[in-house]
């Protein structure tokens, strides 16, 4: 009578079938759990819209109104730059018009700005709202920069300020010109190069789910930069921003 076989102990073609069957197993896994994620994500799409309190449109209408308004304050001799002006200006504007949001308004206070590197391109921030669902923040660059739009789950819309922003997409043999007043809608999923002339600051408003933007707006600081310090002041300020608009509700 003919035993029935039994692999020993240590036998190389039982363990190697094992470690291929583990392997199939976890890859498996990771398949299972990167379609979550993606029907997740898709089905999160279909649902933030409800959580927006801002639109570009009425944002851009409080720009408009804020540049005449500065307009009208440098020709009646206020001391300030142009810039701060504009800014000031608009800041009590959106408080104005959404007292029910909450906003950041100290913007003299030059512990609340913080430089950004994210794409190659370097400016600095002063976060008024950030949420969830939606930030908005003064963003530009006093000497000029260039870089990387990257490509992001959520609509990037830089209403101007002050000075030009020019951009293109691959392929394009000229470039878009945007000026005060001007409204560069950068899409999600769109990737662009840009260009931001000397003193040139926007007010930069992003709608869709804001955390997934971030590991972009990191990615230079962890890879190149090494600046923590600032990178900690960055977590710092969003992360109480967007808890403080959870205690109160805002998505």
């Amino acid at each position: 009578m003919v035993d029935s076989y039994k692999p020993r102990k240590g036998d190389k073609s039982t363990s190697s079938s094992q470690s291929e069957t583990s392997a199939l197993r976890r890859w498996g896994i990771r398949a299972i759990i990167l379609a979550l994620i993606v029907g997740l994500y898709q089905w999160a799409n279909t649902i933030n819209d409800r959580f927006y309190r801002l639109t570009p449109e009425e944002l851009n209408e409080t720009v408009q109104h804020s540049l005449r308004l500065a307009s009208e304050l440098n020709k009646n001799g206020d001391s300030g730059t142009n810039s701060t002006i504009i800014i000031s200006t608009l800041i009590d504007q959106l408080v104005e018009r959404h007292p029910e949001m909450s906003w950041s308004t100290d913007f003299k206070n030059k512990r609340d700005w913080v430089f950004n590197n994210a794409g190659g391109a370097m400016g600095s921030m002063y976060i008024l709202h950030a949420s969830i669902t939606e930030y908005i923040i003064i963003f530009g660059s006093a000497v000029g920069t260039e870089g990387h739009s990257g490509r992001h789950t959520a609509d990037d819309y830089f209403h101007i300020l002050t000075g030009q922003q020019t951009a293109y997409e691959a392929g394009d043999l000229t470039r878009e010109i945007y000026n005060p007043g001007d409204v560069h809608h950068m899409k999600r999923g769109v990737v662009k190069q840009y260009v931001a002339a000397p003193e040139t600051w926007a007010l930069e408003y992003a709608r869709g789910w804001i955390p997934l933007m971030l590991p972009f707006g990191f990615a230079d600081t962890l890879f190149s930069t090494l600046d923590l310090i600032t990178l900690y002041h960055t977590v710092r300020i969003t992360g109480k921003e967007m808890i403080k608009n959870l205690l109160i509700g805002k998505i």
